[in-house]
């Protein structure tokens, strides 16, 4: 039985997305969330179906959990705090799989309130090369208060009182910076 459409080798159709002509044959079908959507566009108007709208589309099996789990034995026992501070003693952080330090406030000591039961080797030193900001240069019609920056006769100062057409070189009202 002969088919009901005809062969189309030189049929013209619309692109659906610009309106613009081509032969039938360079139309594509667009998918969208895996589903044929009968809507022809051109090659430029052509876009792959967007991966992320088949989220959840199919089942995905992916476990968190370990088989059979065995604790740690290459680490030494904590004791009972896990917070001992004496080398060699359980719980000092010299060995084992987990060499990290932890607590509150860890770089360059423990906070006060807990100097006696958080661990702290950390040490961070370094230091600043050259650093370059800009600076309002003084003007005396402008009002200062403490904490403002100004530039004057090529040095910095830094004012430590509100101030009005006070110099920079009034140490009543400026300091060095």
């Amino acid at each position: 039985m002969p088919s009901q459409f005809a062969s189309g080798k030189f049929a013209i159709a619309e692109c659906d997305r610009c309106g613009f002509r081509y032969k039938l044959s360079e139309l594509k079908n667009l998918v969208i969330k895996t589903k044929n959507v009968s809507i022809k566009v051109c090659q430029t108007c052509w876009e792959p179906d967007q991966p992320q709208l088949s989220i959840g589309l199919y089942p995905v099996n992916d476990p968190q959990a370990v088989r059979e789990p065995r604790p740690d034995v290459s680490y030494n026992s904590s004791g009972t705090s896990g917070l001992q501070l004496t080398a060699g003693d359980v719980g000092y952080p010299e060995g084992g799989s987990r060499i990290f330090q932890w607590g509150w406030y860890p770089v360059g000591g423990a906070a006060s309130n807990d100097s006696g039961l958080t661990p702290n080797y950390l040490n961070s030193s370094g230091e600043v090369g050259t650093v370059m900001f800009n600076v309002a240069a003084w003007s005396s019609s402008t009002s200062y208060i403490p904490d403002d920056s100004v530039s004057y006769s090529g040095g910095y100062y830094l004012a430590i009182k509100a101030s009005l057409n006070h110099v920079p070189t009034d140490i009543t009202y400026w300091t060095p910076n």
